[in-house]
């Protein structure tokens, strides 16, 4: 594979010196909060420079870049990502099915590098709906492998918010029940979640949205990092435990924060054995493998919880693509090998190799 117009031929080279060139299409706000000084030194450090994508010119006129990485909704910049797809399936076609014009393809190679794009942009879409971004854990049936992982109870809601109440008498949802919007586009609203307390307010919540049954799980919420074959787990503050009597007496519907934020840390918090203690590995591992399959993935998160009186059972109740990576432990090192090893694994896959 072409490293900023030369051949990477896998070997370690002096420190400093530029190995690879990494395109970047982020929101301000995502980059300010994954670019930062001390994992752009490191990159440095490593060969590895970050160049801003300028979405007004031509992407071929820019670069030439060995990794794309983004995280931007819109129509223009998905269509433009997955021309480049198409380009390289044509690319590989075409050089597995004539030697004839071999030196025309190494040519435009010369002139348009193979870059690998993180993460396909069909991929990334299928999380931006909540019904579909959980029903590959529903598929997967991990359900004796160091603990059980499912799904909490859920229906859709696309419409008629006045027929919610009936809804989900026919479902058979118990209360108390979190609300989420459908559609997750980036914007603030699409991530306000609710707590239904009882049948009569569900009439007042607006559709499309998602329906979701609420599980004690004792107050912490477990984010699970994916980074290509790594994984890092950090323990979040999260909704107490609803009990029967407060269930009895409260009523309406109550919004609350999104509870995995930076701030919300409990790592450090004096919690009890049974509810910090963190998921099995193997469990993790199993799971991130199954899904990076499935979704098509290699940057994303896991929002898990464990069922507030239990050690094996546990629930996956989101996933995200292009997670704030900043908000965790050491993410420079992990981050900065994970972007060398993609690299080095294309460069093996290339004949010859």
């Amino acid at each position: 594979m072409r490293l900023n117009g030369e051949i990477y031929d896998g070997e370690d080279r002096e420190e400093g010196e530029q190995k690879l060139v990494v395109g970047y299409a982020l929101t301000l706000k995502k980059r300010k909060s994954f670019l930062q000084p001390n994992f752009e030194r490191l990159a440095r450090n490593k060969g590895i420079s970050f160049v801003a994508i300028d979405q007004n010119r031509p992407l071929s006129d820019q670069g030439p870049f060995d990794i794309i990485l983004h995280k931007l909704l819109g129509k223009e910049w998905c269509e433009i990502i997955e021309e480049m797809g198409k380009f390289d399936l044509e690319l590989k076609r075409s050089h597995s099915s004539s030697n004839s014009t071999n030196d025309c393809q190494m040519d435009y190679r010369q002139t348009q590098p193979q870059v690998i794009v993180l993460d396909p942009p069909d991929a990334i879409q299928h999380l931006y709906n909540r019904q579909s971004m959980l029903q590959n854990v529903v598929d997967l049936n991990l359900s004796d492998f160091h603990g059980k992982v499912g799904v909490p109870r859920q229906m859709v809601i696309t419409e008629d918010p006045l027929s919610i109440p009936d809804e989900v008498t026919k479902a058979g949802l118990k209360l108390p029940l979190v609300a989420k919007p459908l559609v997750v586009d980036g914007s603030t609203k699409s991530h306000e979640l609710f707590l239904v307390y009882d049948q009569f307010s569900l009439s007042e919540l607006e559709p499309p949205l998602v329906l979701q049954e609420f599980v004690n799980h004792g107050g912490v919420l477990f984010k699970i990092y994916i980074v290509g074959d790594a994984i890092k787990v950090v323990r979040r503050h999260s909704l107490p435990n609803v009990s029967k009597c407060e269930l009895a007496k409260v009523a309406g519907i109550i919004p609350f924060p999104r509870v995995s934020s930076a701030s919300a840390s409990a790592d450090d918090a004096d919690l009890d054995p049974g509810v910090a203690e963190l998921p099995p590995q193997p469990l993790l591992e199993r799971l991130a493998k199954e899904l990076r399959h499935r979704l098509g993935l290699r940057l994303f998160n896991i929002d898990m919880i464990r069922e507030h009186g239990t050690r094996d059972v546990f629930y996956v109740i989101d996933i995200n693509y292009f997670p704030g990576y900043g908000k965790i432990p050491d993410y420079e090192d992990i981050f900065t090998d994970f972007l060398l090893s993609c690299v080095q694994s294309q460069y093996k896959k290339r004949p010859g190799n």
